[in-house]
């Protein structure tokens, strides 16, 4: 039988510029179907600083069960990141920069661990979804 700590997942906020973050979520629900504890807040340039941090805030409670929440943000040294930076929380608040479809649908499949963890993961995965198309299929090639 599970204990209640196995049950909880790791909430997911993606907070990036303009409408990027709803738009992987929607890409990522395509792939791997509805998720639970997972949000975005778009940020632009009329966006009112404390209240967006505010909202941000507000999301982070809204989304953590209990084991914490990983916030993914599109670009290190960008607005969202360094409103999210200000809400980094030792052990319960983790942020990862760099955003992309593999990070995200790798954080996805990886619920049950920490934010740490998961931002371990994640860093991985974008890092190995970056990929020279040509360079690999002339490699096959003069492989073969």
């Amino acid at each position: 039988m599970a204990d209640s700590a196995t049950n909880k997942i790791t909430g997911i906020l993606l907070v990036t510029h303009a409408d990027y973050g709803k738009a992987l979520i929607d890409a990522a629900k395509f792939i791997v179907g509805d998720q639970p504890r997972l949000a975005s807040i778009g940020v632009d340039a009329s966006s009112d600083v404390g209240a967006t941090v505010g909202a941000i805030k507000e999301c982070i409670k809204e989304l953590d069960g209990g084991n914490g929440v990983l916030i993914l943000t599109d670009m290190f040294g960008g607005t969202p990141t360094n409103l999210s930076l200000s809400l980094l929380t030792a052990g319960k608040v983790e942020v990862i920069t760099g955003v992309n479809l593999p990070m995200l649908i790798k954080v996805l499949q990886h619920r049950g661990q920490t934010p740490q963890e998961m931002a371990g993961l994640a860093k991985n995965a974008g890092v190995q979804g970056i990929v020279v198309a040509g360079e690999v299929l002339r490699k096959k090639i003069a492989a073969s």
